[in-house]
């Protein structure tokens, strides 16, 4: 993403400094084993105020869409049914590249604290509506994708109540467990590593989620015998 040169400028007024990313050593054991690392205030007040302001209006102009499930983005509401939209699908605003940077940031951490190459991330915004939406049981990342290998979402729901719904359910080594998707919240965890699910949501529930990535998947080579065959081949022509 090309950063605007507004993004100072808003940064500068946001009144308070965005927190800047890092891990502990039980925090970097816990995400190696399978677990989560749950933080509060992750994005600061006032740019989870502005994000969450952004995303309503983004929301309301349908520039969030119904997710897809699967490489072909198969509409099932039954089994997901949030609207989203990644960034890079945005057009240029100063709030969402402050996101963007924070993200930055935080990629920058988990490869200083976790020693994993992480060159590229995508971030996607979402919406569950309320009415009982969900996501089904899924894991972001098939065993040794490279694509992604750690989660990061960010709650962005004021005054949550247990009532308005849309935990996050995880199966942490094996054991079901629930977050609260509070306010500024941030939850990272092995994209390949943790089943999880979004419980029914009763009221509109906000969130923005980066997927870490690893290096491009480099082609299969072409066999040597066959080359050799197609060469010969056009030599002899």
């Amino acid at each position: 993403m090309i950063l605007s040169p507004l993004l100072p400028l808003l940064l500068d007024g946001l009144g308070s400094p965005v927190p800047v990313p890092h891990f502990t050593d039980a925090e970097v054991q816990e995400l190696g084993s399978g677990g989560l690392v749950l933080r509060d205030g992750a994005l600061g007040h006032p740019l989870a105020t502005l994000l969450r302001a952004r995303l309503e209006q983004l929301d309301s102009r349908g520039a969030l869409v119904p997710a897809g499930l699967g490489h072909d983005g198969r509409l099932i509401p039954a089994l997901r049914s949030d609207r989203v939209a990644t960034l890079e699908e945005l057009g240029p605003d100063p709030v969402l590249e402050a996101v963007w940077a924070w993200f930055d940031r935080l990629r920058q951490a988990l490869i200083e604290a976790t020693w994993v190459g992480l060159p590229r991330f995508s971030v996607q915004l979402a919406c569950y509506p309320g009415g009982g939406a969900r996501y089904a049981r899924h894991v972001d990342a098939l065993p040794g994708d490279r694509n992604r290998l750690f989660t990061a979402i960010v709650y962005l729901n004021p005054d949550w109540r247990p009532e308005h719904g849309g935990r996050l359910r995880a199966w942490v080594r094996g054991q079901p467990m629930e977050v609260d998707p509070l306010w500024d919240r941030l939850v990272i965890f092995r994209s390949e590593a943790v089943p999880h699910e979004v419980l029914p949501a009763w009221v509109p529930r906000y969130s923005a989620a980066a997927w870490m990535r690893g290096a491009e998947a480099i082609p299969a080579l072409a066999d040597p015998d066959v080359v050799r065959r197609r060469v010969a081949g056009q030599e002899e022509g």
